[in-house]
């Protein structure tokens, strides 16, 4: 494999995004218009916030909120808080309280299951969740990205914009976006150990919740109270791994309310590619490709297919592994915390409030397995440089080489910050004994700094073409290149830094409405405020002060929801018991126009242990102000060369530039969706099967206007009419400019550079656009069993997804695939063990993704891990309510992820390999 294709690919594939960066001094500036702007938003928020909570006094009613349950409670339950008779408890996925959303499958983790997964963050927590598709069995890890600074949840693998489509919540309320370039929320700012439970809606959510709850809800909810004083501590350890998980917690409970406070800080140690061996480069021993790079130390000349290694000069190849010096799995240290206020007010008004507060330092080390060092050089060197050395008297060739020489190897850091906080302060009114309004503000902000230093390619290309000793690059021996060419090139980073602001505040209203035969009519309505603001800049430059590219978009929400519950049959009718939801909401865009999202649900109970439930509706997906008016990432991209070529293009084209309009696009459209399931809960309440629960689920998602980059690098894209219109073949200036204007050009200072020095090949539109449809279908599944013995009880459980069909149409009237033919684990499942007797528990998690095909000649097998977890209830003294000792370990069997013959050598999971956590906790 041409190595320097492999490499200009790559850089076809940076375009797309942008790349990262490390922590800096720089700041958003603002002019002063927009400090004004801010100034009179800030005080209108205060207003509305005053109307908001004060509004509660004098409401009639008829007004609502999705709050959601903040009470610890088992799976599939529904627990209730009471202080002083107010209710202030509604479960995910409505908006009524006391009830379960009608017609969903809500998936369900206990607090008892998140202390024995012991997850170090949130993320990792939701990697034990099969329906979380992109994360389930698989180490989830920060890029260093700026386009992807973190990895983000998604229910069915719906999309991968910078917005999302699986909305994720913080006790039923948003949390704020983190990033340069996406709008989604970084949930690794949850402190696991401050969780009651975790509930997943894998169900389209837009009627109750508004936009990106298009594949599902994820709902973290935090615990009810915390009582004295917790404390734990847990360390792991594994092959060349450390990590640390600290907390402390101070609660109290008096009579009319609570309050808590919990503490955390977490750090693990770098992982790097050749710390695994299932991670390779070099797959020729298994009749595959060699993935290693050129770049090396020493280097290569190259005339076409044929290399000469330094310093001689001799035929043949010194091939490096970019993935031994990158990270796997990357250092990072989070500090957060969690505060919980609970105070009620005679019998008739609870006020509540929470808070969070995160702030994480990722280190990876060469940007990670996807990113390469960094530290690596390529380019045409011709007769003109003095340091010129032909091999068969040719004026020039392309060479290939790396800079660990004279900067030293692993010498480049990219560190990704991302801090954000949040409070959410609510009050909740007991009108009578049915009716509660409840307002609520919510307010959230994240400040993110991510730095890539690399080699400066415009001024290493210069420094390849001059013919000055003192300006030129020397590759054959970097050594004798004048040091401040050196230091020059070094002097270079792409990077962004942003700042995002959410705030919300909200009403809602919600009882009893009035009696029919069946049973009692519930209705909720409400009414919300939202406001998005997103400050960006795209940094390219000198690493001291580079060039900055900003972007402060916003946008203003405004929605009106509700929904009504009305039992149709009893159990005293002989034919069951049905009852039905509706739900609906509409929600005003002032940048992405007005949206109403119905939706229907059923029970229908035939018997008492059988529920028989689904649900029909529509989802939405607004574009993120990443994606649409405020990327910060426009630009044009100049790749060297041209990788991507219409089937009749000469030769010799691949050996001119190719110019990429890359970022955001103003004209793009939400994304919508039509969701519906369908199945059945069984859960025998006597007789033989008693402990025994089934659940089965179908599922149905049809994902329209689905945002993404066009597939420039398929190659058929140049043979398919619908994107005649994203290209120019031979473009003149005039045609590059008509594109998109006169923008910013990554690494030289116009677009007509490109022209004075070469004339592209092609002009490649590349910005985000809204392209054709996904249609999948599947089954959830879960199978579980508890028995109690005088020796303790015993379980077991079976649960997870399974895919049946993804049909994907490219673009509107192109003709569909099949999307689970090649690449795809139609299999995910987790199968749970356990016994938990007087003092000691044990449980063992099986997690599985089947095989798949991944080309009409390549398979990849399945990945299973197993995880281990024991308990044992140490005897205490009197002041000591609880002392546990627990062992955590991950990946019990070592197992590798399959091999595949990729850039990195596996595919179909990831891990560490084994890992063994130790753990004590504490309650005074």
């Amino acid at each position: 494999m041409n190595a320097s294709i492999v490499l200009t690919r790559n850089q076809l594939l940076n375009a797309l995004t942008v790349t990262s960066t490390k922590k800096s001094s720089y700041r958003l500036t603002h002019a002063k218009v927009q400090r004004e702007e801010k100034m009179y938003k800030t005080q209108r928020k205060l207003l509305l916030t005053t109307v908001a909570l004060a509004g509660i006094g004098f409401v009639a009613p008829v007004a609502v909120s999705q709050e959601v349950a903040e009470t610890p409670s088992a799976v599939s339950s529904v627990d209730e808080r009471e202080l002083d008779t107010v209710t202030v408890t509604v479960s995910t996925g409505t908006l009524l309280r006391g009830v379960s959303p009608v017609g969903a499958n809500v998936l369900s983790i206990d607090q008892e299951a998140i202390a024995e997964i012991a997850p170090a963050s949130s993320i990792d927590l939701l990697a034990r969740v099969p329906q979380v598709t992109n994360a389930f069995n698989t180490l989830p890890t920060s890029l260093g990205n700026v386009g992807v600074p973190f990895p983000r949840p998604n229910i069915r693998n719906l999309g991968n914009a910078g917005s999302d489509t699986t909305l994720t919540l913080l006790n039923g309320h948003r949390l704020v976006g983190s990033g340069a370039l996406q709008s989604a929320p970084d949930v690794t700012t949850i402190t696991p150990g401050v969780l009651g439970r975790l509930e997943v809606v894998a169900n389209g959510g837009s009627a109750t919740y508004g936009s990106d709850a298009v594949g599902g809800v994820i709902n973290f909810i935090t615990r009810n109270e915390i009582g004295g004083i917790e404390a734990s501590y847990r360390h792991g350890f594994g092959d060349k791994y450390k990590s640390s998980d600290a907390s402390l917690s101070l609660g109290k409970v008096w009579e009319s309310g609570d309050a808590y406070i919990t503490l955390n800080h977490t750090n693990n140690d770098e992982v790097y590619g050749r710390d695994r061996d299932y991670v390779q480069q070099d797959h020729t021993s298994r009749g595959g490709d060699d993935f290693r790079v050129l770049n090396c130390s020493p280097g290569h000349i190259s005339l076409g297919d044929i290399h000469f290694f330094l310093p001689n000069r001799l035929p043949g190849e010194n091939r490096c592994a970019e993935t031994d010096f990158t990270t796997l799995y990357p250092e990072q240290e989070n500090t957060r915390a969690f505060a919980n206020l609970t105070q009620s007010f005679g019998e008739s008004l609870v006020f509540d409030v929470t808070a969070y507060y995160s702030d994480r330092e990722v280190t990876n080390q060469g940007g990670g397995l996807l990113l390469g060092t960094g530290l690596s050089g390529s380019g045409l060197i011709t007769a003109a440089n003095p340091f010129f050395q032909t091999i068969v008297g040719e004026p020039a060739h392309q060479v290939s080489f790396s800079y660990d020489d004279v900067f030293g190897a692993n010498t480049e850091e990219f560190t990704t910050n991302l801090s954000a906080w949040g409070i959410t302060p609510k009050l909740t009114w007991k009108i009578n004994d049915s009716w509660n309004l409840t307002s609520s503000l919510n307010y959230g902000k994240s400040d993110n700094e991510i730095l890539e230093p690399k080699i400066n390619p415009a001024l290493q290309a210069a420094a390849l073409a001059s013919s000055n000793p003192l300006t030129a690059l020397n590759p054959y021996d970097l050594s004798q290149t004048n040091p401040a060419v050196l230091a020059a090139l070094r002097d270079y980073t792409t990077g962004g830094v942003s700042e995002q602001e959410l705030f919300q505040i909200r009403s809602v209203l919600d009882g009893d409405a009035f009696e029919l035969p069946a049973g009692t009519v519930k209705l909720a309505v409400g009414a919300e405020y939202t406001e998005e603001s997103l400050d960006a800049a795209i940094l390219e430059g000198s690493r001291s002060d580079p060039s900055r590219y900003e972007a402060t978009p916003s946008r203003e929400v405004t929605s009106f929801f509700g929904e009504v519950l009305v039992p149709i049959l009893s159990n005293e009718s002989g034919a069951g018991s049905l009852e039905v939801s509706l739900a609906a909401r509409h929600d005003s865009y002032s940048d992405a126009g007005d949206t109403t999202n119905p939706q229907v649900g059923f029970n229908y109970k035939p018997i008492e242990d059988l529920t028989i439930r689904g649900s029909i509706g529509t989802s939405f997906n607004a574009p993120s102000l990443n994606d649409s008016v405020g990327g910060a990432d426009l630009r044009y991209q100049i790749i060297p060369v041209s990788p991507v070529r219409a089937p009749d293009s000469l030769p010799t084209d691949l050996f001119r530039p190719t110019v990429v309009v890359a970022g955001s696009n103003p004209d793009i459209e939400p994304q919508e969706a039509d969701t519906m399931t369908i199945g059945f809960d069984w859960v025998p309440s006597s007789g033989a099967l008693e402990g025994w629960r089934t659940s089965l689920t179908y599922y149905k998602v049809d994902f329209k206007n689905q945002i993404a980059v066009p597939p420039i690098l398929e190659p058929s894209f140049f043979l398919i009419p619908a994107y005649e219109d994203l290209y120019d073949i031979n473009p003149t200036l005039e045609q590059v400019l008509a594109r998109a204007g006169d923008l910013r050009v990554e690494g030289l200072p116009s677009i007509a550079a490109v022209f004075a020095t070469s004339s592209p090949y092609v002009v490649l539109d590349a910005r985000r656009i809204n392209l054709g449809s996904v249609e999948t279908d599947g089954l959830d599944f879960e199978v579980s069993y508890l028995h109690p013995t005088e020796m303790g009880s015993f379980y077991s459980s079976l649960g997870g997804t399974y895919a049946l069909n993804r049909d994907v149409t490219p673009f509107e009237g192109a003709s569909t695939s099949d999307g689970l033919e090649f690449g795809v684990s139609r299999l995910k499942a987790v199968a749970t063990f356990g016994w938990h007797a007087d003092r000691f528990d044990t449980t063992v998690r099986i997690n599985h993704n089947s095989g798949y095909d991944a080309s009409t000649t390549a398979s990849v097998k399945g990945f299973t891990t197993v995880n281990y977890y024991a308990g044992y209830d140490l005897p205490t003294p009197d002041y000591v309510d609880e002392l546990k000792l627990t062992l955590n370990v991950d990946n019990l069997i070592d197992e590798d992820p399959p091999f595949f013959a990729d850039n990195d050598g596996f595919a179909n999971g990831s891990t560490l390999g084994r890992v063994i956590y130790l753990g004590l906790k504490a309650k005074f």
